[in-house]
């Protein structure tokens, strides 16, 4: 499992207009080629009186299944828009539509590579783009006595938290890092001087919120995850 990756944070769509020619982003996080072919399929079907349906996906860790349509559009000037529209935002399991309907006014290949990238990143603003980090569990069962330090050391390294149990003693499920799990169990035992009972669990994914500057069109620097 990779320790992180971006992807979009949800289901969306955003439309622009060009010269009289309605571009819809249809936009979705997926799990698998199959969910994004499913995707792809119910916009079609949705939007079946619609001029085009151009499409694209990036799906795998390792970027392993990538596909593109032009849906009838000139050969190259809407499938592989949105497709780069996807790499250019270094997203993974992503899957993009854009649906048109044409105003009966011609754009030209340039245009219509403007228009189909335009209508690409417009569905991704929607969306929003997250970080997706692999987190792992790790519980701590403490006396009542402990509760209280435990709790503003976790607040202070800034962990994230699952629930608290409250029972004869105290569960806190805590939500490192996976990287760093191991480390962060073992820091644990030292603050509550071996007296915590700790368990490591297994792994999760977490979304954490990146922003993208809107300005100029270019990729984001992001800084480190908190």
């Amino acid at each position: 499992m990779l320790e992180e990756f971006r992807t979009v944070k949800c289901r969306a769509e955003a439309e622009i207009v060009i010269r009289k020619s309605r571009f819809i982003g249809h936009v979705m996080p997926v799990a698998s080629e199959a969910e994004a072919v499913s995707f792809i399929e119910e916009i079609k079907r949705k939007h079946a009186d619609a001029t085009h349906n151009c499409s694209a996906y990036v799906v795998g860790e390792r970027d392993e299944h990538q596909k593109q349509s032009d849906d009838g559009e000139p050969s190259g000037t809407a499938g592989k828009p949105i497709l780069e529209v996807i790499r250019h935002k270094e997203l993974k399991n992503t899957a993009i539509v854009v649906t048109r309907y044409f105003g009966g006014i011609l754009l030209g290949a340039g245009g219509l590579i403007r228009a189909y990238t335009d209508a690409a990143a417009a569905g991704i603003a929607a969306a929003g783009m997250v970080r997706r980090v692999l987190h792992r569990e790790v519980t701590v069962t403490v006396d009542y006595t402990w509760y209280g330090k435990l709790d503003n050391e976790l607040r202070n390294r800034g962990i994230r938290l699952g629930d608290t149990q409250f029972t004869d003693k105290v569960t806190v499920r805590c939500l490192p890092r996976n990287a760093g799990a191991e480390g962060f169990a073992a820091w644990l035992a030292d603050l509550t001087r071996g007296q915590g009972d700790i368990r490591l669990g297994g792994a999760l994914y977490l979304d954490h919120e990146i922003s993208e500057p809107a300005s100029d069109g270019q990729s984001p620097i992001d800084g480190p995850l908190p």
